[in-house]
């Protein structure tokens, strides 16, 4: 019995390190694939792009809501001093604006029912201060979704028309 118990204890170790390799490394890579195939499908980098209403035929990967319009935008905050300004439109139903960074974590979220909002959102390297009106990102890259209600075509159609009002815009210094 003593013999097996170096190969258990490198074996269990082994399944332990792997473990945590996949829980700690696997969201970076969803995230960066999918950053790139958000490229390579023509997101922009530092805009909004409205993509189409989401039915069984445009769904890829994930099921969206087809209650909802969706905006994307790309960012990458790793030029110094970088900071995104986001605003939203007006919209008199649901509406929210969520970051999410590399690693697919939901880091902030606004609810901007029925007003527009703006904000800023910034790299956190943990050495500057900023004031409290500004968003800390946790990485240099990431989404910003804009979620509205838009259960029919015509408020889709309107969706559209106030998402004119978005904007998502790199500030260097």
């Amino acid at each position: 019995m003593k013999r097996w118990l170096g190969p258990l204890a490198t074996l269990s170790i082994a399944a332990i390190a792997a473990h945590w390799a996949t829980l700690h490394y696997a969201p970076s890579v969803i995230m960066d694939r999918a950053l790139l195939a958000l490229k390579d499908r023509g997101i922009a980098e530092h805009a909004f792009t409205t993509p189409e209403r989401i039915t069984p035929q445009t769904q890829a990967v994930v099921r969206s809501s087809p209650d909802l319009f969706y905006s994307l935008c790309r960012y990458d905050l790793s030029q110094e001093g970088a900071v995104l300004d986001v605003t939203v439109g007006q919209w008199p139903d649901y509406q929210s604006l969520s970051f999410f960074d590399e690693a697919t974590n939901n880091f902030a979220t606004i609810r901007a029912t029925g007003r527009n909002a703006q904000t800023y959102l910034y790299f956190d390297d943990g050495e500057q201060n900023r004031p409290d009106s500004l968003i800390p990102s946790p990485t240099k890259r990431g989404l910003v979704l804009i979620r509205r209600l838009a259960p029919t075509q015509g408020t889709f159609r309107a969706a559209q028309k106030v998402s004119e009002a978005d904007s998502c815009a790199l500030k260097t210094p």
